[in-house]
Protein backbone atom coordinates (compact mmCIF):
# COMPACT_ATOMS: atom_id res chain seq x y z
CA UNK A 1 0.00 0.00 0.00
CA UNK A 2 1.05 3.66 -0.75
CA UNK A 3 0.80 5.18 2.39
CA UNK A 4 1.60 8.77 1.86
CA UNK A 5 2.42 11.08 -0.96
CA UNK A 6 3.45 14.57 -1.68
CA UNK A 7 6.61 16.45 0.71
CA UNK A 8 6.00 15.11 4.11
CA UNK A 9 7.92 17.62 6.39
CA UNK A 10 9.93 15.71 8.71
CA UNK A 11 12.18 13.78 6.56
CA UNK A 12 12.69 16.56 4.43
CA UNK A 13 14.16 18.85 7.56
CA UNK A 14 16.17 15.85 8.73
CA UNK A 15 17.48 14.10 6.11
CA UNK A 16 19.01 10.61 5.97
CA UNK A 17 19.50 9.87 9.82
CA UNK A 18 20.57 6.12 9.98
CA UNK A 19 21.14 3.85 6.85
CA UNK A 20 19.90 0.01 7.53
CA UNK A 21 21.14 -2.41 5.23
CA UNK A 22 18.36 -5.17 3.78
CA UNK A 23 18.36 -8.59 4.92
CA UNK A 24 20.66 -10.35 3.57
CA UNK A 25 20.57 -13.94 5.24
CA UNK A 26 18.99 -16.00 7.42
CA UNK A 27 18.42 -15.29 11.16
CA UNK A 28 16.89 -16.43 14.43
CA UNK A 29 15.99 -14.33 17.19
CA UNK A 30 13.17 -14.36 20.12
CA UNK A 31 11.08 -11.49 18.68
CA UNK A 32 10.63 -10.44 15.05
CA UNK A 33 8.88 -6.68 15.02
CA UNK A 34 7.59 -6.17 11.19
CA UNK A 35 7.40 -2.48 10.82
CA UNK A 36 10.22 0.21 11.49
CA UNK A 37 7.86 3.21 11.91
CA UNK A 38 7.22 5.06 15.46
CA UNK A 39 5.53 2.03 17.02
CA UNK A 40 7.75 -0.43 16.09
CA UNK A 41 10.75 1.32 17.07
CA UNK A 42 8.95 2.12 20.30
CA UNK A 43 8.37 -1.62 21.08
CA UNK A 44 12.06 -2.58 19.96
CA UNK A 45 13.44 -0.46 22.12
CA UNK A 46 11.32 -1.70 25.01
CA UNK A 47 11.67 -5.91 24.22
CA UNK A 48 15.58 -5.33 24.13
CA UNK A 49 15.40 -3.70 27.52
CA UNK A 50 14.11 -6.32 28.91
CA UNK A 51 17.21 -8.55 26.92
CA UNK A 52 14.75 -10.28 24.14
CA UNK A 53 16.44 -10.74 20.44
CA UNK A 54 14.90 -8.67 18.53
CA UNK A 55 15.01 -8.25 14.74
CA UNK A 56 13.19 -5.43 13.33
CA UNK A 57 12.31 -5.87 9.43
CA UNK A 58 10.41 -2.75 6.84
CA UNK A 59 9.46 -3.02 3.71
CA UNK A 60 10.37 0.64 3.23
CA UNK A 61 13.59 2.73 4.89
CA UNK A 62 13.02 3.16 8.34
CA UNK A 63 10.60 5.41 9.28
CA UNK A 64 9.37 6.16 5.72
CA UNK A 65 5.79 4.73 5.98
CA UNK A 66 2.78 6.68 7.91
CA UNK A 67 5.50 8.06 11.06
CA UNK A 68 6.56 10.64 8.56
CA UNK A 69 3.26 11.49 7.21
CA UNK A 70 2.62 11.80 11.23
CA UNK A 71 1.82 15.37 12.51
CA UNK A 72 2.39 14.38 16.16
CA UNK A 73 0.30 15.85 18.24
CA UNK A 74 0.32 14.05 21.67
CA UNK A 75 -3.21 14.50 23.41
CA UNK A 76 -4.82 11.93 25.96
CA UNK A 77 -7.95 12.83 23.98
CA UNK A 78 -9.16 10.50 21.97
CA UNK A 79 -11.11 10.75 18.62
CA UNK A 80 -14.35 9.10 20.43
CA UNK A 81 -15.58 11.24 23.27
CA UNK A 82 -14.95 10.17 26.89
CA UNK A 83 -18.77 10.67 27.27
CA UNK A 84 -19.64 8.62 24.63
CA UNK A 85 -16.78 6.00 25.42
CA UNK A 86 -18.28 5.72 28.52
CA UNK A 87 -21.48 4.77 26.95
CA UNK A 88 -20.30 2.53 24.56
CA UNK A 89 -17.72 0.33 27.12
CA UNK A 90 -18.59 1.59 30.84
CA UNK A 91 -17.50 4.38 33.00
CA UNK A 92 -14.55 2.36 34.43
CA UNK A 93 -12.41 1.19 31.13
CA UNK A 94 -13.66 4.18 29.46
CA UNK A 95 -11.89 6.24 32.00
CA UNK A 96 -8.67 3.68 32.11
CA UNK A 97 -8.42 4.49 28.44
CA UNK A 98 -8.20 8.31 28.52
CA UNK A 99 -5.99 8.03 31.50
CA UNK A 100 -3.77 5.38 29.91
CA UNK A 101 -3.23 7.98 26.86
CA UNK A 102 -2.06 10.86 29.30
CA UNK A 103 0.14 8.60 31.22
CA UNK A 104 1.90 7.94 27.66
CA UNK A 105 2.48 11.54 27.28
CA UNK A 106 4.77 11.56 30.84
CA UNK A 107 6.18 8.52 29.42
CA UNK A 108 7.50 9.66 26.19
CA UNK A 109 8.47 12.83 28.26
CA UNK A 110 10.92 10.27 30.15
CA UNK A 111 11.85 8.29 27.20
CA UNK A 112 12.82 11.58 25.01
CA UNK A 113 15.00 12.57 27.99
CA UNK A 114 17.77 10.02 27.14
CA UNK A 115 17.56 10.62 23.59
CA UNK A 116 19.28 12.76 21.37
CA UNK A 117 17.03 15.67 20.72
CA UNK A 118 13.56 14.03 18.93
CA UNK A 119 11.31 17.40 19.04
CA UNK A 120 9.66 16.65 21.98
CA UNK A 121 7.87 19.58 23.51
CA UNK A 122 4.71 19.97 26.13
CA UNK A 123 2.04 22.03 25.20
CA UNK A 124 -1.38 22.94 26.27
CA UNK A 125 -4.49 21.55 24.34
CA UNK A 126 -7.42 23.23 23.19
CA UNK A 127 -10.57 21.54 21.66
CA UNK A 128 -13.10 24.42 20.64
CA UNK A 129 -16.74 23.50 19.28
CA UNK A 130 -17.07 24.07 15.57
CA UNK A 131 -20.61 25.62 15.90
CA UNK A 132 -23.50 26.24 18.04
CA UNK A 133 -24.57 22.57 17.82
CA UNK A 134 -21.67 20.94 19.28
CA UNK A 135 -21.95 22.91 22.54
CA UNK A 136 -24.01 20.79 24.40
CA UNK A 137 -21.67 17.34 23.04
CA UNK A 138 -18.44 19.61 24.83
CA UNK A 139 -20.49 20.48 27.90
CA UNK A 140 -21.23 17.02 28.55
CA UNK A 141 -17.64 15.94 27.74
CA UNK A 142 -16.42 18.04 30.13
CA UNK A 143 -18.41 16.89 32.86
CA UNK A 144 -17.39 13.69 31.74
CA UNK A 145 -13.64 14.38 32.09
CA UNK A 146 -13.81 16.34 35.22
CA UNK A 147 -15.55 13.29 36.70
CA UNK A 148 -12.86 11.17 35.98
CA UNK A 149 -9.94 13.13 37.35
CA UNK A 150 -8.48 15.77 34.60
CA UNK A 151 -7.49 19.00 34.74
CA UNK A 152 -9.45 20.47 32.56
CA UNK A 153 -11.42 24.36 31.81
CA UNK A 154 -14.60 24.92 30.06
CA UNK A 155 -14.24 28.31 27.68
CA UNK A 156 -16.97 30.31 26.83
CA UNK A 157 -16.76 32.72 23.89
CA UNK A 158 -15.20 35.87 25.28
CA UNK A 159 -12.36 33.82 27.19
CA UNK A 160 -11.64 32.34 23.41
CA UNK A 161 -11.75 35.88 21.95
CA UNK A 162 -9.56 36.96 24.73
CA UNK A 163 -6.97 34.58 23.85
CA UNK A 164 -6.96 34.23 20.18
CA UNK A 165 -7.78 35.77 16.47
CA UNK A 166 -10.77 33.16 16.23
CA UNK A 167 -14.32 33.39 17.73
CA UNK A 168 -16.02 29.94 18.82
CA UNK A 169 -18.98 29.18 21.46
CA UNK A 170 -16.98 27.16 23.63
CA UNK A 171 -13.85 24.91 23.75
CA UNK A 172 -12.03 23.25 25.98
CA UNK A 173 -8.59 23.65 27.63
CA UNK A 174 -6.14 21.60 28.84
CA UNK A 175 -2.70 21.56 30.23
CA UNK A 176 -1.98 17.60 29.54
CA UNK A 177 -0.17 17.95 25.79
CA UNK A 178 2.60 17.72 23.76
CA UNK A 179 4.24 17.82 20.64
CA UNK A 180 6.72 15.62 18.92
CA UNK A 181 9.40 14.56 15.61
CA UNK A 182 7.85 11.55 15.05
CA UNK A 183 10.91 10.73 12.27
CA UNK A 184 13.58 11.52 14.57
CA UNK A 185 11.92 9.70 17.70
CA UNK A 186 11.75 6.52 15.68
CA UNK A 187 15.63 6.88 14.70
CA UNK A 188 16.22 7.24 17.72
CA UNK A 189 14.83 5.00 19.34
CA UNK A 190 15.92 2.31 16.90
CA UNK A 191 19.21 3.40 17.22
CA UNK A 192 19.36 2.84 21.17
CA UNK A 193 17.80 -0.68 19.93
CA UNK A 194 20.42 -1.29 17.89
CA UNK A 195 22.95 -0.76 20.21
CA UNK A 196 21.52 -2.99 22.91
CA UNK A 197 21.83 -5.99 20.17
CA UNK A 198 18.51 -5.23 17.98
CA UNK A 199 18.89 -5.94 14.30
CA UNK A 200 17.45 -3.63 12.06
CA UNK A 201 16.54 -4.03 8.69
CA UNK A 202 14.71 -2.06 6.21
CA UNK A 203 13.36 -2.25 2.47
CA UNK A 204 13.23 -5.91 3.54
CA UNK A 205 9.08 -7.32 3.13
CA UNK A 206 7.83 -10.21 4.62
CA UNK A 207 5.87 -11.70 2.40
CA UNK A 208 4.68 -14.88 3.96
CA UNK A 209 4.62 -16.38 7.47
CA UNK A 210 4.53 -20.11 8.51
CA UNK A 211 3.17 -21.61 11.98
CA UNK A 212 6.13 -23.95 13.39
CA UNK A 213 6.51 -26.01 16.24
CA UNK A 214 8.77 -23.39 18.21
CA UNK A 215 6.91 -20.35 16.85
CA UNK A 216 7.18 -18.95 13.36
CA UNK A 217 9.16 -18.36 9.94
CA UNK A 218 8.78 -15.36 7.79
CA UNK A 219 9.79 -15.47 4.25
CA UNK A 220 10.95 -12.25 3.11
CA UNK A 221 10.27 -11.42 -0.70
CA UNK A 222 14.42 -12.39 -1.47
CA UNK A 223 14.08 -15.48 0.00
CA UNK A 224 15.45 -15.61 3.37
CA UNK A 225 13.93 -16.58 6.41
CA UNK A 226 13.63 -14.97 10.00
CA UNK A 227 13.26 -17.56 12.68
CA UNK A 228 11.62 -16.38 15.94
CA UNK A 229 9.54 -17.48 19.07
CA UNK A 230 6.84 -14.34 18.47
CA UNK A 231 6.11 -12.16 15.85
CA UNK A 232 4.70 -8.36 16.28
CA UNK A 233 2.68 -6.70 13.60
CA UNK A 234 3.22 -2.58 14.02
CA UNK A 235 2.70 -2.28 10.37
CA UNK A 236 -0.14 -0.25 10.92
CA UNK A 237 -2.78 0.12 8.80
CA UNK A 238 -1.36 -2.45 6.61
CA UNK A 239 -1.67 -4.96 9.55
CA UNK A 240 -5.24 -5.74 8.21
CA UNK A 241 -3.87 -8.04 5.23
CA UNK A 242 -3.13 -10.63 7.63
CA UNK A 243 -6.13 -10.95 9.97
CA UNK A 244 -9.78 -11.66 8.84
CA UNK A 245 -11.53 -9.59 10.93
CA UNK A 246 -12.28 -5.99 10.00
CA UNK A 247 -10.61 -3.65 12.58
CA UNK A 248 -10.35 -0.47 10.90
CA UNK A 249 -11.70 1.78 8.18
CA UNK A 250 -9.37 3.73 5.93
CA UNK A 251 -9.11 7.42 5.40
CA UNK A 252 -7.39 9.83 3.56
CA UNK A 253 -5.73 12.90 5.17
CA UNK A 254 -4.24 16.11 4.11
CA UNK A 255 -1.70 18.38 5.44
CA UNK A 256 0.94 21.12 5.01
CA UNK A 257 3.27 22.94 6.91
CA UNK A 258 4.64 26.41 6.23
CA UNK A 259 7.74 28.59 6.31
CA UNK A 260 8.95 29.73 9.67
CA UNK A 261 6.92 32.46 10.72
CA UNK A 262 7.77 35.57 12.15
CA UNK A 263 5.17 35.39 15.69
CA UNK A 264 2.60 33.26 16.68
CA UNK A 265 0.16 36.75 17.49
CA UNK A 266 -3.32 35.75 18.28
CA UNK A 267 -2.40 31.76 19.30
CA UNK A 268 -2.76 30.96 23.02
CA UNK A 269 0.55 29.34 24.45
CA UNK A 270 0.79 28.49 20.72
CA UNK A 271 -1.27 25.11 21.96
CA UNK A 272 -2.38 22.52 20.15
CA UNK A 273 -5.46 23.01 18.20
CA UNK A 274 -8.55 20.59 17.67
CA UNK A 275 -11.89 21.49 16.47
CA UNK A 276 -15.54 19.77 17.09
CA UNK A 277 -16.28 19.50 13.29
CA UNK A 278 -16.36 15.80 12.08
CA UNK A 279 -13.57 15.52 9.92
CA UNK A 280 -12.13 17.97 12.26
CA UNK A 281 -8.90 20.29 11.31
CA UNK A 282 -5.76 20.30 13.70
CA UNK A 283 -2.90 22.83 14.49
CA UNK A 284 0.53 22.93 15.63
CA UNK A 285 3.63 24.56 15.50
CA UNK A 286 7.22 23.30 15.18
CA UNK A 287 10.17 23.61 17.23
CA UNK A 288 11.50 26.18 14.06
CA UNK A 289 8.70 28.31 14.14
CA UNK A 290 6.71 26.46 11.48
CA UNK A 291 2.99 26.08 11.56
CA UNK A 292 1.66 22.43 10.76
CA UNK A 293 -2.19 22.14 9.60
CA UNK A 294 -3.83 19.20 8.79
CA UNK A 295 -7.67 17.61 8.28
CA UNK A 296 -9.60 17.75 5.24
CA UNK A 297 -10.02 13.79 5.06
CA UNK A 298 -12.10 11.61 3.66
CA UNK A 299 -12.62 8.08 2.89
CA UNK A 300 -9.43 6.29 0.99
CA UNK A 301 -10.32 4.77 -2.00
CA UNK A 302 -7.01 4.67 -3.66
CA UNK A 303 -3.40 6.05 -3.87
CA UNK A 304 -4.40 7.51 -7.24
CA UNK A 305 -7.14 9.57 -6.14
CA UNK A 306 -5.75 10.28 -2.80
CA UNK A 307 -3.40 11.93 -4.67
CA UNK A 308 -5.10 13.86 -7.16
CA UNK A 309 -6.78 15.50 -4.03
CA UNK A 310 -3.52 16.69 -2.43
CA UNK A 311 -3.67 20.78 -4.66
CA UNK A 312 -7.43 21.15 -3.55
CA UNK A 313 -7.13 20.15 -0.60
CA UNK A 314 -3.55 22.11 0.18
CA UNK A 315 -5.83 25.03 -0.77
CA UNK A 316 -8.59 24.24 1.42
CA UNK A 317 -6.32 23.69 4.65
CA UNK A 318 -4.17 27.35 3.61
CA UNK A 319 -8.01 29.01 3.71
CA UNK A 320 -8.83 27.54 6.77
CA UNK A 321 -5.32 28.33 8.38
CA UNK A 322 -5.81 31.55 7.24
CA UNK A 323 -9.47 32.16 8.72
CA UNK A 324 -8.02 31.00 12.39
CA UNK A 325 -4.95 32.70 12.05
CA UNK A 326 -5.32 36.37 10.21
CA UNK A 327 -2.81 37.76 12.47
CA UNK A 328 -0.01 35.40 11.33
CA UNK A 329 0.86 36.05 7.55
CA UNK A 330 2.61 32.65 6.23
CA UNK A 331 3.82 31.07 3.31
CA UNK A 332 3.35 27.22 2.05
CA UNK A 333 6.46 25.55 2.26
CA UNK A 334 5.06 21.76 1.68
CA UNK A 335 1.74 19.40 1.80
CA UNK A 336 1.33 15.77 2.01
CA UNK A 337 -1.26 13.31 2.12
CA UNK A 338 -1.34 10.05 4.10
CA UNK A 339 -3.57 6.93 4.10
CA UNK A 340 -4.77 6.86 8.44
CA UNK A 341 -7.18 4.35 9.90
CA UNK A 342 -9.93 4.56 12.67
CA UNK A 343 -11.73 2.12 14.52
CA UNK A 344 -15.12 2.11 15.30
CA UNK A 345 -14.55 3.23 19.21
CA UNK A 346 -11.55 4.82 18.66
CA UNK A 347 -9.37 2.72 20.83
CA UNK A 348 -6.95 0.77 19.55
CA UNK A 349 -6.16 -2.80 18.89
CA UNK A 350 -3.17 -4.50 20.85
CA UNK A 351 -2.61 -8.04 21.89
CA UNK A 352 -3.20 -12.01 20.56
CA UNK A 353 -6.25 -12.65 18.52
CA UNK A 354 -6.86 -16.29 17.67
CA UNK A 355 -6.72 -16.18 14.46
CA UNK A 356 -2.67 -15.69 14.41
CA UNK A 357 -1.03 -17.94 16.50
CA UNK A 358 2.54 -17.05 18.29
CA UNK A 359 1.91 -13.10 17.33
CA UNK A 360 1.15 -9.83 19.07
CA UNK A 361 -0.68 -7.06 17.33
CA UNK A 362 0.19 -3.02 17.61
CA UNK A 363 -2.59 -1.32 15.93
CA UNK A 364 -2.95 2.53 17.22
CA UNK A 365 -5.03 3.76 14.82
CA UNK A 366 -6.87 7.00 14.97
CA UNK A 367 -5.46 10.50 16.38
CA UNK A 368 -3.95 8.84 19.45
CA UNK A 369 -1.53 6.28 17.42
CA UNK A 370 1.66 7.34 19.30
CA UNK A 371 0.17 7.70 22.38
CA UNK A 372 -1.44 3.98 21.80
CA UNK A 373 2.00 2.79 20.55
CA UNK A 374 3.84 3.73 23.99
CA UNK A 375 0.58 1.57 25.34
CA UNK A 376 1.20 -1.82 23.34
CA UNK A 377 4.91 -1.88 24.17
CA UNK A 378 4.46 -2.35 27.25
CA UNK A 379 1.26 -4.56 26.93
CA UNK A 380 3.30 -6.84 24.43
CA UNK A 381 6.30 -7.03 26.55
CA UNK A 382 4.69 -8.09 29.60
CA UNK A 383 2.86 -10.85 27.36
CA UNK A 384 6.22 -11.88 25.96
CA UNK A 385 7.49 -12.02 29.38
CA UNK A 386 4.59 -14.26 30.82
CA UNK A 387 3.26 -11.40 33.06
CA UNK A 388 -0.70 -10.43 33.20
CA UNK A 389 -1.77 -6.74 31.64
CA UNK A 390 -4.57 -5.58 33.35
CA UNK A 391 -4.81 -3.16 30.16
CA UNK A 392 -4.99 -5.64 27.40
CA UNK A 393 -8.25 -6.83 27.85
CA UNK A 394 -9.19 -3.07 26.82
CA UNK A 395 -7.28 -3.39 23.69
CA UNK A 396 -8.43 -6.87 22.57
CA UNK A 397 -9.77 -8.08 19.37
CA UNK A 398 -13.26 -9.70 18.95
CA UNK A 399 -14.28 -7.04 21.19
Amino acid sequence: MDLRSGHCFWPINSGLIQPYPSLAGDLDCDVLVIGAGITGALIADYLTQKKAKVVVLDRRDVASGSTSASTAMLQYEIDTHLSDLITRIGKEPAERAYHLCSDAIDKLAKITKDLPDCGFERYSSFYFASSEDDVSALEQEYEARKQAGFDIELWRTKDITSRFNFSAPCGLYSKQGAQVDPFRLAHALLARASKAGAQIFDRTEVRDIDQVQDGIVAHTAEGHQVRAQKVVFACGYEAQSWLQEKVVDLNSTFALVTEPVDSFEGWYEQCLLWESERPYTYMRTTSDNRILIGGEDEPYKNSELRDKALPKKTKALSKKLAALMPSIPFQLAYSWAGTFGETEDGLAYIGETKEFPNAYFALGYGGNGITYSVTAAQIIADLYLGKTNADADLFRFGR
